[in-house]
């Protein structure tokens, strides 16, 4: 009865799922014939076997994915750690996760880190426990907080879109390093100088690397570094870019060129440059990192370094699935390609002469031979 002395609907009742454990009971046999019936072992006798299969289908037991993997049949799950789902490179990576995903049997389930260790760490700890299959992970740092959780059960992780110092684990990624020296160099064959960057933390191994490439570029070139020219943030925050490019614009002298290390910057960069007056590239140039026309598509073109996200996605929950067929296969790095494309926002200063294009085409074919060469994978795999 209901408090106000109605009779309780049994549809609105609780009902608590039936166990292993009552469908042996109720069959007279035990939990592990129970198993057997369900994995379709022959070695149950066929009367016990019909009368728990009977049972199963009165009872409407539903095995628990905990059982199914206990019961060797596997998870059908794998973890997917992302690191901020509001932004749109980060949903290419996950529709390529979960398409391979997919085409082999296995759902997706994914989490928002939010550059967070602690949140990453709480993470791998429930999907241990879960526990799912494997995990695919942009790390919020050099080293995955809570790795062990997954250790602990010898479920396999793959790293994506940044390395980690643990040389253990599978990675997939681009050469940041050789991009960013592209992007700068680009600028530099172009006439530009005085080169400001914004960048992310020092926790993010690829923000590293891309802040290397900037440096590089420049020692190339003969540029001094100036360390009032680099600038780095959190990567979490609309306004983060255009805060740091702020203060690259407020320098006296001001640079006359940005480099931004990835797309949520460049849009800050832009709209920093937008609100000052500021042309593009007439008074400022621009590179930025990733695409970025779902932002800006009714400003100029905008040279920028491209990566395909679904790809890293796609690669690393391949290879995910590699390392689950074949557990003891040698750890790989898998470098994918990038590109320059070059827009309207970097068009070579008045007066750049045709020996510093020269310089730069130059360059550009070395840097794309040093990419080449320094792409490894340690063993080929047919998908």
């Amino acid at each position: 009865m209901t408090e106000s002395g109605a009779p309780e609907d049994e549809d609105m009742k609780v009902q608590k799922p039936i166990t292993i454990r009552e469908v042996a009971k109720q069959a007279g046999v035990s939990i592990a014939t129970v198993s057997r019936v369900l994995n379709g072992s022959t070695t149950v006798d066929p009367v016990l076997a019909e009368r728990v299969q009977t049972l199963v289908a009165r009872l409407k037991y539903q095995p628990s994915r905990a059982a199914r993997t206990l019961a060797g049949q596997g998870s059908t799950l794998i973890g997917l750690l992302v690191t901020d789902m509001q932004n749109p490179f980060y949903l290419d990576l996950i529709r390529g996760v979960e398409e391979v995903a997919q085409q082999h049997g296995y759902l997706v389930v994914v989490c928002n880190t939010l550059e967070n260790a602690r949140k990453e760490a709480k993470y791998l700890e429930v999907l241990a426990a879960e526990p799912v299959a494997g995990a695919v992970v942009v790390p919020t740092h050099g080293q995955i907080a809570g790795i062990e959780h997954l250790r602990e059960r010898n479920i396999p992780v793959v790293a994506v879109d940044r390395r980690v110092e643990d040389r253990s684990l599978d990675c997939v990624t681009i050469d940041s390093m050789a991009a960013a020296r592209e992007a700068v160099a680009h600028l530099i064959a172009n006439g530009y100088r005085r080169i400001g960057m914004i960048g992310g933390p020092k926790s993010i191994t690829n923000a590293n690397e891309r802040v290397a490439g900037y440096r590089k570029a420049l020692q190339d070139a003969g540029l001094p570094r100036d360390a009032a020219l680099e600038l780095r943030g959190t990567l979490i925050g609309a306004d983060v870019g255009m805060r740091l490019a702020d203060k690259l614009l407020d320098l006296d002298p001001p640079v006359d060129a940005i480099f931004a290390a990835n797309n949520r910057l460049t849009i800050g960069a832009l709209r920093a440059i937008r609100s000052r007056g500021k042309r593009i590239p007439e008074d400022i140039a621009l590179v930025g990192f990733d695409e970025i026309d779902w932002a800006v598509p009714e400003l100029i073109s905008i040279t920028t370094i491209l990566q395909s996200a679904y790809e890293l996605g796609s690669t690393a929950a391949n290879r995910l699935i590699q390392r689950l067929q074949k557990p003891d296969a040698p750890r790989q790095e898998i470098v994918l390609q990038h590109q320059l494309s070059i827009g309207a926002s970097s068009r070579p200063r008045t007066g750049t002469t045709a020996f510093t294009s020269s310089l730069s085409a130059k360059a550009g074919k070395k840097r794309q031979k040093e990419a080449q060469t320094a792409m490894t994978q340690e063993e080929s795999y047919e998908h």
